[in-house]
């Protein structure tokens, strides 16, 4: 193919049509043309490209996976260029450059972009400004695929801690049935016998301790054990049925109790009245179990929708930071026990509020201290300090992990970049926190060395927002 039908067919580009022929002539003359079949990779993954192609036919993409699954994220037809652009800072693409379909590229090798700059100025402003799309197409589907990984352990998180609260009511919901079915047959039992006013008086003074711990709080197991020993010697004495020690066992119920029962009843009457005691102490139980399991659910739905913001309208307004970190580590809880961690918060009393998006502030919180659970080692140590300072609110995330080593600090923030083994990090986490951070006019800094590593994250206060109570009854304490 001659110059002339390549400047031809470059003039016809609906994306070039304002460019000079003379640009094109020296784009032309300068380029060579290169022919590719579809599935070929022009541009694998981290090579750094050296060349600027301007597609004269054909379709090029590029394909990331940001650990959500690869997906396109851009591509370039008849009359956009790619590759290699003027100005770029790009050491290598973060995806695959490849061709969907047979392709022709004009290829312009970078050394010729010094003169290409001064010769192709209207080119050159063309390439600029689809340097500037692409950068924000790049950063725009990164956000959202972090977003998405965030998502991702927020329900792993949540689905774990869901699972033992509603495995507990499952479970207690089925015992309770059964439960039910022997309430009934000991209140018949009950009935059939001789009821009397000081038998009646009797299972009265006893059922409230039916209800009941001695102290509120559950026993060892061998003390346990040891009290249903004794319960189960009690009723044998009385000729009453010894199963029922068990769920009298775990209740406030006393020998001395019983022994006021016995002296109403006696035979066939007492069993029936401990039948119905002992009936009434399980089923009270797997109902309290049940609830505290539901109170769990309720609790944790409650933390998610707070730390998502879920019922709030969209835009910034006045966050409480204490409140947004707790319900991170209610969300992180699980990988918190996972890894046997010791995460101690330690807030100012009346610290004041910051002005943000709370779902957002959320994600920063979340991305810190998840971070800082992967960096320390199995009964680790995590403080998370906030402090008004000045007209700033600051919290330091501080761990007790290996520490950054000192070259890398400088990149933690780069996109993409990650110390994390393939698939386990997308290296986006801490470029989106400083995002977020640095969208409300705020700053994050790092210092770190081996045993301690600190992210400091300030915050603009809230002037509008009211001032606390200095009574509110905050406290520096481990987190619940």
């Amino acid at each position: 193919m001659t110059n002339v039908s390549l400047i031809d067919r470059l003039a016809e580009l609906h994306n070039l049509d304002g460019i000079p022929r003379e640009e094109l002539a020296w784009l032309v003359a300068h380029g060579y043309l290169e022919v590719y079949e579809a599935g070929t990779v022009i541009a694998p993954k981290g090579k750094r490209i050296d060349k600027l192609w301007v597609i004269l036919s054909g379709h090029v993409a590029v394909q990331v996976d940001r650990g959500v699954g690869p997906r396109r994220v851009t591509d370039g037809r008849a009359g956009d260029v790619s590759g290699m652009l003027p100005y770029s800072r790009m050491t290598g693409p973060p995806g695959d450059n490849y061709l969907e379909v047979r392709s022709e590229l004009l290829a312009i090798h970078e050394e010729h972009f010094p003169e290409m700059v001064h010769r192709c100025p209207l080119f050159t402003a063309y390439t600029v400004h689809t340097m500037l799309d692409r950068a924000r197409n790049f950063n725009t589907s990164a956000l959202q695929d972090e977003k998405m990984v965030s998502l991702g352990k927020l329900a792993a998180g949540l689905a774990h801690e869901l699972n033992n609260p509603a495995s507990a009511t499952k479970r207690g919901a089925n015992l309770l049935l059964q439960e039910l079915s022997l309430l009934d047959a000991a209140l018949r039992a009950l009935s059939a016998g001789r009821l009397t006013h000081d038998l009646v008086e009797a299972i009265e003074q006893v059922r409230p301790l039916c209800q009941t711990r001695p102290d509120g709080s559950a026993r060892s197991a061998i003390d346990q054990a040891d009290r249903e020993d004794e319960i189960a010697e009690w009723l044998v004495r009385h000729q009453v049925d010894p199963a029922h020690a068990a769920p009298l066992a775990d209740t406030a119920v006393t020998t001395a109790a019983l022994d006021a029962l016995a002296s109403a009843a006696s035979g066939a009457a007492l069993d029936a009245a401990v039948r119905w005691l002992a009936a009434r102490s399980a089923t009270h139980a797997l109902a309290d179990d049940i609830e505290h399991a539901a109170t769990r659910i309720y609790e944790l739905v409650a933390a998610v929708k707070r730390f998502t913001y879920m019922d709030n309208l969209a835009g910034p307004e006045s966050v409480d930071v204490e409140a947004g970190i707790r319900d991170t580590l209610r969300v992180l809880d699980a990988k918190v026990k996972s890894k046997n961690a010791l995460i101690a918060l330690d807030v100012e009393r009346s610290l004041p509020r910051v002005r943000a998006i709370g779902g957002e502030l959320n994600q920063v919180w979340m991305n810190l201290i998840d971070n800082a659970l992967y960096a320390i080692p199995e009964s680790g140590r995590i403080d998370i300090i906030a402090r008004r300072e000045l007209d700033r609110v600051v919290v330091r995330v501080v761990d007790n992990g290996l520490g950054i080593p000192t070259d890398t600090q400088e990149r933690i923030f780069d996109p993409f970049f990650t110390t994390k083994p393939p698939g386990e990090g997308t290296g986006l986490g801490l470029d989106m926190t400083r995002r977020l951070v640095r969208r409300y006019h705020g700053d994050i800094t790092v210092e770190s060395r081996p045993g301690l590593t600190e992210f400091r994250v300030s915050l603009l206060v809230d002037k509008a927002a009211p001032t606390g109570d200095p009574s509110d009854g905050r406290s520096s304490a481990p987190s619940p």
